[in-house]
């Protein structure tokens, strides 16, 4: 490549002294950008003069087409990029005109590898509509711009998100890869659930698998005894699993996840890391749907984290993933039913009985409360019903005591809820959409300890008072909703989760329509 690159120049350099005028070449530049307007505009700013192409380019050159090659690393598809067609081209660039043309086409892989490698190559709500993220895209002259002020090398290493989660998700690509080549984790463990006593060779190959994926040391036991009921557990919890270390269907089913699809999850997750590269907060709220957890993090450490109930797996339940601020947090607040439920669920009811549901008042638009005998409720479509359907503040209030607002056009917040003993199970997509939390108060006090000397009886004055009260974050805090199937943590395992809405297989056949494919790195 670098023979290449240098011959380039040379031809380049031995180009008549007439073509120093250059106006076969802002010709050549102008006509191949013209259907591009940020090269156009670059070039026009620069008056044509050349970019790649100049004497003292071939470094840029060279670091583009390093990055291209490298492109795999990062789970981006190398025939995207065409970095064959682009030496050939180059090779062949003889003439003002083809240098100048190289000079667009360099720019336009440039500008494509850039974004794709910073914020994603994929459009997110087109592969899902429950997907409503704003990328952070940068500003495509920025990159040329930038790149012509700084050291190659550098430049191109800096594109990539910089989070330790990155870097981590990268070293586990990798480990995968490997893996794959060496034949994974070996035979799978048959499918009847095993206890502990159990033996045979069902116990052995759960042991052989235990080890493999080094959830336990080597041991020749035969028994399901205590040190494999410990790596069980370790299992359980790196994967999301009820951590009771009984070896039963939804353990085994996922112990039997071969590399190759846990490797598919890291690459989907990677293109996930690349959507959110922004700057998140020191401080920020982390809501991963698919690990039904809610976490406060300060300085990329978790300072606060608690269990959360997601939106059902009913297309119109599911929770939508984006970022946004949380401003205020309401306690005792009531309840006024959103119209997708009105129209869905509580309108059919009460045509059927107009008594239903009587824990709800029945509010017209300038906020009174209309007796329910004044309704006839069977007059009314969906589209034309008038009236808003509201639950008082009260213990019972299906936001229970507290809730957490960061204004959005979802309508989706973080609550508080009465029904506690959804959280002692496995799967947690209960809600219409909200995010409920298990221990909303000690949220509360980890948002408040900034503001209040002692958060936790400032909170339960309020709460004790019955009233329905607003009380603002002095600092709004960022709060992010994200999918991740794959994720990591500081130290230990690696976590993986089920694909609740099927998001992740659905963002995985869109890179691999576009060319992503695993590869087994021996690298």
């Amino acid at each position: 490549m670098a023979v290449v690159l240098s011959l380039f120049l040379t031809i380049v350099m031995a180009m008549p002294a007439a073509a120093q005028q250059m106006t076969a070449f802002k010709q050549a530049v102008a006509g191949a950008a013209a259907k591009d307007e940020d090269i156009a505009a670059f070039f026009q700013a620069r008056d044509y003069k050349p970019f790649w192409t100049a004497a003292n380019a071939q470094a840029k050159r060279q670091a583009l087409i390093a990055a291209l090659s490298d492109a795999p690393d990062h789970g981006l598809p190398a025939s995207r990029y065409d970095v064959g067609g682009l030496i050939a081209q180059m090779e062949a660039a003889r003439t003002l005109k083809a240098r100048g043309e190289i000079e667009v086409t360099l720019s336009r892989v440039f500008l494509q590898y850039a974004r794709d490698v910073q914020t994603g190559m994929l459009t997110p709500s087109r592969v899902d509509s429950g997907i409503v993220r704003e990328i952070p895209y940068r500003d495509r002259q920025s990159y040329l711009t930038n790149l012509g002020k700084s050291s190659p090398q550098g430049f191109f290493r800096t594109l990539p998100p910089q989070t330790n989660e990155y870097a981590r998700l990268l070293k586990e690509k990798k480990r995968l890869e490997n893996l794959v080549i060496a034949g994974g984790w070996g035979a799978r463990v048959p499918d009847a659930a095993m206890k502990p006593g159990a033996k045979g060779n069902s116990v052995v190959a759960l042991r052989n698998r235990l080890i493999a994926m080094g959830f336990m040391p080597r041991s020749a036991t035969q028994t399901y005894d205590a040190q494999i009921q410990s790596a069980v557990q370790r299992f359980q919890q790196a994967h999301g699993l009820e951590d009771d270390g009984v070896a039963g269907a939804g353990t085994i089913e996922q112990l039997n996840i071969d590399p190759a699809e846990r490797l598919k999850s890291v690459l989907v997750a990677l293109e996930r890391e690349r959507w959110l590269n922004m700057e998140r907060g020191k401080r920020h709220i982390l809501v991963n749907l698919t690990d039904f957890s809610a976490k406060v993090i300060d300085d990329d450490a978790v300072t606060f984290e608690t269990r959360s109930v997601i939106g059902a797996v009913n297309p119109d339940k599911r929770t939508p993933e984006f970022s946004d601020m949380m401003q205020y947090m309401e306690i005792n607040p009531d309840w006024t039913v959103p119209r997708g439920i009105i129209q869905r669920d509580y309108l059919p009811a009460l045509q059927r009985n107009p008594n239903a549901l009587s824990h709800l008042q029945v509010v017209d638009s300038r906020g009174r409360i209309v007796p329910r005998g004044q309704v006839n409720f069977s007059r009314y479509t969906a589209r034309s019903f008038p009236f808003n359907l509201r639950q008082p503040p009260s213990r019972n209030n299906a936001l229970g005591t507290v809730k957490f607002m960061f204004p959005n056009k979802y309508a989706i917040y973080l609550h508080d809820t009465p029904e506690k003993n959804l959280f002692q199970r496995e799967t947690r997509a209960y809600s219409s959409g909200c995010v409920r939390l298990h221990q909303p108060y000690d949220f509360a006090y980890a948002l408040l300890e900034r503001q209040e000397a002692d958060p936790v009886t400032f909170f339960q004055t309020i709460l004790q008072s019955g009233r329905q009260t607003r009380v603002n974050l002095d600092e709004p805090v960022p709060v992010h909703l994200i999918y991740r199937t794959a994720f990591t943590r500081a130290k230990g395992h690696m976590q993986y989760r089920r694909d609740v809405y099927g998001r992740d297989a659905r963002i995985w056949a869109a890179l691999s329509q576009a060319g992503v494919a695993l590869r087994a790195d021996q690298s």
